[in-house]
């Protein structure tokens, strides 16, 4: 159940009738002079350029990067941005094949080798196979990884003399410098029951990773995670031919989509770490006091090749402990135990870092997210940031200088700035209000920083240490202007609920806007635990930048979005408040919001409406049926309708087990006798995160509470619902249904 969101921070400007605290971010009064196409929304004609897939290079002054259509890998200058050399040309490399592009590559340790990716094949979210190439840099010859193909998350070992990678539940090594005979090292590894080194479904989903191998810092052991999935239950998704893609084995009979899907309460898979001496060819088991129904969501080397650093959890995600083991013989020693009254959120782990003798790792426990800097051995060596911000990023530790650099809230939740911090304190090296990010050199002496704010599409630019820009690479300064002139208004408010929880929200306005009409206004939320919708960044909006927004305000709407209780960056109390109870709380704010914007002069307290996908579906079915009849109509996509229906990890974090709370049982279906106002439920019929089932049993007991609603589907479609022409569809079929119902 996850979102992508950018965040940022919150700084009163003005009071306006009242409570609405106001931040005008594009220019009133100008008409706008055309009507968007929603066509070109949808398609992403008003996306934001940007410089994506850089990676910091080993010498600490270029990055490379792939481009011209993946037929280039490029290194280039922190300071310049020029290219500096060509790493891989598509038509001067020399192999086996024709390769006119590349998906994707991977450099060895001293960048004198790269993995080619070529025919990738996606599997979920984070998984795909691919067909991989061996590449020399210098001498641009290239051979294929194996003869078959199709290999998971090829890794280098340290002195890049060799390439782990796992197939078919298995894990091989090739010996680049040897026969080049991909090696399997385990045989045990089976569909539906066993799997080596890459994860199950729910790890991938939510403990974020597509691999869980890796080499010790010397490179003589492969560590892994082995999943046993084998009690875990099969689920099924039906299969049609559909079309875009057509999957022609259908045309008779549909087929299936199985795996592996853990509910509440019921099994997940049991797992171990087991470890391959290279120089031996033995195998040993590293005994990990992990519980039988615990998690471990990172196995990660050390600086240490006799130290591999193990994260397990209960599974209740509220006691984390890290280990470090010998792979030689399997022996295992607690560095450091971590918990929580409520859960530990995943930046506990996703952000671990090892450096020389030390590791630094992110965690809560003054009820704010904090960084802390340890030894090797789990001694504290001090707190590396302090305060009521909040840190939103962790980009590294230079232990040569004690310089920590990382991103906070700026001021309150909706903004972030970069920061770099050592014993004398803090610095912020960005200045202007809004949502900043880096990347940094290896050596932190440049960083790319992208910089956005609810008016300004991003931009990018190399900076040095101090944060001074030393060349600009894209400012989208058209797409600015573009979105000002012809799209809606946008302006954030606060505003205080009747329980006394202070709210912040954003507005979008038609670009004519007249203060004497009454609007109908229409809600969009997403109010999941930790999430963030309500920031001054160009993400703001289902689009970024306001777009789908604007487009409605063009047709005679307002459209508002605010951040409810359980929703991130105000805190460990206000983002945990919701625990045990999904729903609830947030339920209400959304009730609070819409009967506070009732209020307003403008807006037409007779037709307010909601959407969300996902998360936000869930919450736009509990916003509608939570009592107080307030909206007319609502949309919810890819909704989950019973928790007891979603996957183990993500559920059980907030809600622990269904057999251990009754906050389960306060649902959309528990409330479908509730609802109120008119309702199009969407679904993806082959949705693998968000079942169907949840869409199917929400409807029967509508039926039975005799509510009308109305329904869309979509054949062969996952929990994007996108491919072919369905996005443009689905849009289209929102949109109608708020402009028939409001």
């Amino acid at each position: 159940m996850r979102k992508t969101i950018l965040l940022m921070t919150h700084r009163h400007i003005g009071r306006l009738f009242g409570t609405l605290l106001m931040l005008s971010l594009a220019a009133t009064g100008l008409q706008a002079q055309t009507t968007w196409n929603l066509d070109d929304i949808v398609d992403g004609r008003f996306g934001a350029r940007g410089i994506y897939g850089l990676r910091p290079a080993a010498d600490g002054h270029t990055y490379t990067q792939l481009s011209q259509g993946g037929r280039l890998v490029e290194r280039n200058s922190f300071r310049t941005g020029e290219r500096t050399a060509v790493l891989f040309d598509a038509s001067e490399a020399k192999g086996p094949a024709t390769l006119s592009r590349i998906d994707g590559y991977v450099l060895s340790a001293d960048e004198r080798l790269m993995l080619l990716q070529t025919n990738t094949q996606r599997i979920y979210r984070r998984s795909f196979t691919a067909d991989y190439y061996v590449y020399d840099v210098q001498t641009k010859e290239f051979f294929a990884l194996t003869a078959e193909g199709g290999e998971q998350a090829p890794t280098f070992s340290p002195d890049g003399t060799k390439v782990a990678f796992a197939r078919h539940n298995d894990l091989y090594l090739v010996d680049l410098a040897g026969d080049r005979q991909p090696r399997r090292l385990t045989d045990d590894g089976c569909p539906g029951k066993i799997i080596n080194g890459i994860p199950d479904w729910v790890y991938e989903e939510e403990f974020s990773t597509n691999q869980s191998f890796c080499f010790s810092a010397d490179g003589n052991a492969l560590c892994w995670i082995r999943y046993d999935e084998s009690r875990v239950p099969l689920y099924h998704i039906a299969m049609y031919k559909g079309a875009r893609p057509t999957i022609e084995a259908n045309d008779t009979y549909p087929g299936s989509m199985d795996y592996k899907y853990p509910v509440p309460g019921q099994v997940n898979s049991a797992v171990t770490v087991k470890a391959y001496n290279l120089p031996t060819g033995a195998t040993c088991q590293l005994q990990v006091p992990v519980d039988t129904d615990g998690y471990i969501p990172r196995l990660m080397a050390t600086p240490d090749p006799s130290k591999m650093a193990i994260v397990t959890l209960n599974r209740h995600q509220n006691l984390m402990k890290i280990y470090t083991a010998n792979p030689a013989d399997g022996t295992v020693a607690l560095m450091l135990t971590e918990s929580e009254p409520e859960y530990i959120k995943e930046e506990a782990y996703a952000n671990l870092a090892f450096f020389d003798d030390c590791f630094v790792m992110q965690s809560e426990r003054t009820r704010h997210s904090q960084l802390y800097l340890y030894r090797l051995d789990g001694t504290l060596i001090r707190p590396l940031t302090s305060g009521q911000e909040e840190v939103t990023a962790f980009y590294g530790y230079d232990r040569k200088t004690d310089k920590c650099y990382y991103a906070t809230t700026d001021g309150g939740p909706l903004r972030r700035a970069v920061y770099v911090a050592d014993r004398r304190g803090a610095r912020k090296l960005t200045a202007e209000p809004g949502t900043h990010s880096a990347l940094f050199s290896r050596n932190y002496r440049y960083f790319v920083h992208t910089y956005s704010n609810a008016a300004t599409a991003p931009v990018v630019s190399l900076c040095d240490a101090a944060g001074r820009v030393l060349k600009p690479l894209v400012d989208n300064a058209e797409l600015s202007r573009r979105v000002a002139e012809e799209g809606g208004t946008k302006e954030f408010f606060t505003f205080t609920t009747t329980e006394g929880v202070q709210l912040n929200g954003w507005m979008v306005k038609p670009a004519d806007f007249d203060p004497a009409q009454k609007y109908p206004i229409i809600l969009y939320q997403y109010s999941g635990p930790g999430s963030q919708e309500v920031a001054d960044a160009w993400s703001l909006g289902f689009y970024g930048g306001g777009v789908f927004e604007s487009y409605m305000a063009q047709q005679g709407y307002l459209v508002a979005c605010v951040d409810g209780r359980g929703t991130g960056y105000r805190g460990t109390d206000f983002e945990k408040c919701t625990y045990l109870n999904l729903g609830d709380k947030e339920s209400k704010d959304q009730v609070e919001a819409a009967i506070y914007l009732g209020s307003l002069p403008y807006v037409d307290n007779s037709r307010i409406g909601i959407w969300g996908w996902s998360y936000g579906g869930f919450n736009t079915l509990m916003s509608m049926s939570e009592g107080r009849p307030v909206f007319k109509c609502g949309v919810a996509v890819a909704a989950p309708t019973n928790w007891k229906y979603y996957d183990t990890v993500y559920t059980e974090r907030y809600m622990r087990t269904p057999q251990e709370n009754k906050g389960y049982d306060l649902n959309p279906i528990s409330r479908a006798a509730q609802l109120s106002g008119s309702l199009l439920l969407v679904h993806g019929l082959a949705d693998d995160n968000v079942h169907f089932r949840n869409c199917a049993e929400y409807s029967e007991a509508l039926v039975q509470a005799g509510k009308q609603f109305d329904m869309q589907v979509y054949t062969n479609r996952n929990h994007f619902i996108n491919g072919g022409n369905t996005r443009r569809h689905l849009f289209k079929r929102i949109t109608d249904y708020f402009r028939e119902n409001l």
